[in-house]
């Protein structure tokens, strides 16, 4: 009897006559006896490998990890992977995280060897079940292949004569565009970004490439290198989809198209912009079922959301989001237009472009080349009895002068601006054009906020923070009334953090998903007398502190002592001047 089936008997998992069993059976036929234990439903998958893991002494994986960068899939052939059912998992520096069925096996050792030396990486080995195995293996067919085999379809299909000219190289682009090969990479492309959970795909043009990047929790990933000579029609393409001008690259330009995947409708936001080498394209990910969050959903906690949901029931006066872009600041105003009574208010928004398709909002796109700015359009949403106005942006004297009026004559205003925090929102009305005097009665409350990844709840690891780290935060915190950090639950006596490791839920990334950090200004009489007096930014920060509010930075560590994010995510989202 071999030591599994040994093992399995010692651990009354099978008794001694159906081990023999299916030992006998195992010789005298080609299916190893994991696979005759599950065919024959003696044992369940995991059960299983849980004691062969036992055996040979290797960890059991038992799911398969997402997101699997295709270089690392490369250190194995799949021809290799599918006969002696070993696959990579993680590579972190030379060391190649490897998952096997079956780790005994001497020729899959052997082969595993081979790799190693001449690819030039070391390896540590997991046992991985059938599932996992079989899971993992699709992936392999997944962006790169299917991108392989249409280019094969297209070869010889793209002229590359550089002496053509340009309106035949784009008459060319058009016809091929059309070709099932190009639709079929860019489906591909849009497809695996969808189910990677991306913000955007970045398809950028250099000297002798195309790089395809994919956005994942903020951070730019390169997903694939495409030929140089498939960049126009693949460009050419999304601009069918988008509707835009495919005759037209000297100019930047915008569009939007919609897709199903599974069911689903997926919107996407696409960005043209000319460069030296080519048009390179943005496309935003827009999931409309899960972009539009409830204002509880932000990550907004305590005092700074009570504060939130007071403004939202105001019948008037002004709720501005500040920060850079991608810190969330739109995500922020439709929560707050998903919280509001739709079928009893009239509620018109003004951006640019619309995002989300809110149902119950008179949704409205900005068009500056033909006279349609924020400003006009402003004009024109209050001729139509609007209760609340969201404006994309406030950038210029006309529109933050239109947006204070509305504000003042009984219209609540939504609206975002590009400053540093939410106190200096205020210094930025003023230099605006906006009198000082007007500013308290107009505004209600101002957001700042940056995103910051969140740690991923399968893997976090708490630690004791390093004395640097330690003193930082005590230096934040210390600060905060005692029944405010009784609120969130910390003790400043024993300060403990959690860092990002990895594992399969969170594809080695220690991450998964994002969540804001915030400091909330409230206006009030003893802000509006310095606003009037004094328009200092360090006067309104220090009474807004008197005033109980909470900076960013100490909301950032706050999440990190409760274990949402890490220290070096709030760190880099809250150094100065970072826009």
């Amino acid at each position: 009897m071999t030591p599994l089936l040994q093992k399995l008997v010692d651990l009354s998992l099978l008794d001694n006559d159906t081990a023999l069993s299916i030992y006998n059976e195992s010789k005298g036929s080609e299916n190893r006896e994991e696979e005759l234990i599950l065919e024959k439903k003696l044992l369940e998958e995991q059960a299983l490998f849980d004691a062969k893991s036992q055996i040979v002494g290797f960890p059991y994986i038992k799911d398969a990890p997402k997101n699997i960068p295709l270089r690392i899939l490369e250190m194995i052939p799949e021809d290799s992977a599918r006969h002696y059912n070993v696959i990579p998992l993680d590579q972190e520096g030379s060391s190649v995280s490897i998952g096997m069925v079956y780790p005994e096996d001497i020729k899959s050792q052997e082969v595993l060897r081979f790799l190693s030396i001449e690819k030039g990486f070391r390896y540590e080995i997991s046992l991985i079940d059938y599932t996992t195995f079989n899971e993992l293996l699709k992936r392999y067919k997944s962006l790169k292949q299917e991108v392989s085999k249409a280019l094969g379809d297209l070869e010889n299909e793209i002229e590359t004569d550089p002496k053509r000219k340009d309106r035949q190289v784009k008459a060319e682009a058009e016809r091929i565009s059309e070709e099932a090969p190009i639709s079929r990479i860019v489906a591909v492309l849009l497809r695996n970004a969808v189910e990677g959970k991306a913000s955007d795909i970045h398809i950028e043009p250099t000297f002798d490439k195309t790089q395809v990047r994919f956005r994942l929790d903020g951070v730019l990933h390169t997903s694939i290198i495409l030929p140089k000579k498939v960049h126009p029609a693949i460009v050419a393409r999304i601009k069918i989809l988008s509707n835009l001008k495919i005759d037209e690259s000297r100019i930047p330009q915008d569009g939007r198209f919609s897709l199903k995947f599974s069911d689903k409708r997926i919107d996407f936001r696409v960005s043209t912009f000319p460069t030296s080498e080519g048009e390179s394209v943005c496309l935003r990910i827009l999931d409309p079922t899960e972009g539009v969050r409830r204002v509880d959903e932000l990550g907004l906690i305590g005092r700074p959301l009570n504060l939130l949901k007071n403004a939202i029931k105001k019948p008037y006066g002004m709720i501005l989001s500040t920060g850079p872009t991608g810190s969330g600041k739109t995500t922020t105003l439709y929560a707050i237009l998903q919280s509001l009574d739709r079928d009893k208010i009239n509620i018109m928004t003004l951006e640019d472009p619309v995002e989300y398709i809110v149902e119950g909002i008179n949704q409205s796109q900005a068009k500056p080349d033909i006279g349609y700015t924020f400003a006009s359009g402003l004009r024109s949403i209050l001729r139509h009895d609007p209760n609340v106005i969201m404006v994309g942006e406030i950038r210029d004297h006309e529109t933050a002068d239109l947006a204070v009026h509305s504000a003042l004559t009984g219209h609540l205003v939504l609206s975002t601006l590009h400053t540093n925090n939410a106190v200096g929102a205020i210094p930025r009305f003023i230099n605006l054009g906006i009198e000082s005097f007007l500013i308290p009665s107009s505004i209600n409350l101002v957001i700042g906020q940056r995103l910051v990844r969140k740690l991923c709840p399968e893997c976090k690891e708490k630690a004791k923070p390093n004395q640097e780290v330690s003193d930082m935060i005590l230096k934040e915190l210390k600060g905060l009334p005692a029944d405010v950090l009784k609120e969130y639950g910390i003790d400043l006596k024993e300060i403990s953090i959690y860092k990002p490791k990895g594992c399969d839920k969170c594809g080695q990334q220690g991450y998964s998903g994002r969540i804001g950090i915030f400091e909330v200004f409230e206006m009030n009489d003893k802000m509006a007398e310095i606003i009037t007096k004094d328009v200092s930014e360090e006067n309104i920060k220090t009474q807004g502190i008197k005033s109980g509010m909470i900076l960013m930075r100490q909301d950032g560590f706050i999440k990190v002592l409760q274990g949402i994010t890490s220290v070096e995510e709030v760190i880099s989202k809250t150094k100065e001047g970072a826009l």
